[in-house]
């Protein structure tokens, strides 16, 4: 019977993993997957009692603090590596917990074949990870077309699968008409906001939406604005809504294909959602802000001049990107008031959007790619050359 390790640290990773895991079980009746996860990845079939639900972070001072949660759930996955002996293992998202558990797996169960999804994003900081992660992993799946090649370069073996979240979105059915009449909008403008999704990014973001918006609202007449909370942040989102001066219109996340349809303009926190709405044709401004330690760091390691997945694709800013001091609410309100009233501005984002989805959404589904490339590993009849070096 084949096993199968896998460890996701964040959300995200946790539905990313939870739909992998099913893509390997129609693809292999009996299959047994171990590890640790979220709720997604147990209702798929995780087996044991290990959870990363305590590791999701922000930033390297949230990092530091969740270290020794982490150095401790390391510890039992070489345990039950050892005891299992997983004919793979699939590490998902979280490249320093990734790196920590492939490093004990390498020592424990030293036949396990490791897997790194999706690969760390060395194009956007400290590229050298790209040489560690070559010589640690023995195959690297990769959520962007322009990935592998870093990889390849460093002597591993890399390819790209897709991203599951961008093609899960593209599948989604959507009706801009039917939310516009639920929430009784008929012509009204209505912009989109979207903060985030953890507390620490809604409690930075929204004072600055809440400003960003009164400003457009002086020169928009009749604005509306619905924004997307996230179930762990709802409660919060309502009572600082509430306090606003308008008629906030407040989406659960499963209507959300609804909304972007529905949408004028967003303004979105950086993040995949930035990716659902350019597959809805949404125009839209990016922002985002973290604390100045936060920033310092981010300044001194990340090499990329954008950090929206749409713009690092087309290698210049086809959406704008107001990011830490540029993410004033004189800023943001004069870019959504440029996207609401120039039909060209908008013209070329939506252009932008169509020239570059299929790029990234590759030409397969992304798990049942992942889950090819994992059996191939386990089995030992991958064209590629995986092979195995001393870890960089």
């Amino acid at each position: 019977m084949t096993t199968i390790l896998l460890t996701a640290a964040e959300p995200s990773g946790d539905a990313l993993g939870a739909r992998i895991m099913e893509a390997l079980a129609e693809r292999r009746p009996g299959i047994r997957f171990v590890g640790a996860g979220g709720e997604a990845m147990r209702r798929a079939g995780l087996q044991g009692d290990l959870s990363t639900e305590k590791l999701a972070v922000m930033g390297p001072i949230d990092a530091l603090a969740a270290l020794p949660r982490a150095k401790k759930l390391v510890g039992k996955l070489g345990l039950m590596a050892a005891a299992e002996v997983p004919d793979a293992a699939v590490l998902i998202d979280s490249w320093v917990f990734s790196k920590m558990a492939a490093e004990r797996l390498r020592k424990t169960s030293p036949e396990t074949k490791l897997v790194k999804f999706a690969a760390p994003q060395v194009w956007a900081s400290r590229p050298e990870r790209a040489e560690t992660a070559a010589g640690l992993f023995d195959h690297l799946l990769c959520l962007l077309p322009f990935e592998p090649v870093w990889f390849e370069k460093a002597g591993g073996s890399a390819e790209f699968v897709g991203n599951p979240n961008f093609q899960y979105a593209a599948e989604q059915p959507r009706s801009g008409p039917h939310f516009r009449a639920r929430y009784g909008l008929k012509d009204e403008p209505l912009l989109l906001l979207l903060p985030g999704s953890r507390m620490g990014e809604i409690k930075k973001l929204l004072p600055i939406y809440r400003e960003s918006f009164e400003e457009v609202c002086e020169r928009i007449k009749g604005l509306r604005a619905a924004i997307i909370a996230a179930p762990s942040v709802e409660d919060y989102v309502r009572s600082q809504v509430s306090k606003w001066d308008a008629d906030i219109i407040i989406v659960p996340p499963t209507d959300r294909f609804n909304a972007f349809d529905a949408g004028d303009v967003a303004l979105a926190a950086s993040g995949t959602v930035t990716t659902e709405l350019a597959l809805t044709g949404t125009p839209m401004v990016v922002t985002y802000k973290v604390g100045p330690l936060v920033a310092a760091w981010a300044r001194r390691v990340i090499t990329s001049p954008y950090v929206t997945i749409l713009n690092v694709a087309a290698g210049e800013a086809v959406v704008p990107e107001r990011l830490q001091e540029e993410a004033t609410p004189i800023q943001l309100s004069a870019d959504i008031v440029r996207l609401l009233q120039d039909d060209e501005a908008k013209r070329l984002q939506v252009s932008a959007f169509r020239r570059l989805l299929p790029q990234l959404l590759g030409s397969k589904d992304a798990a049942s790619a992942a889950a090819e490339a994992v059996l191939r590993l386990v089995d030992g009849d991958d064209r590629r050359d995986l092979h195995r070096r001393a870890p960089g």
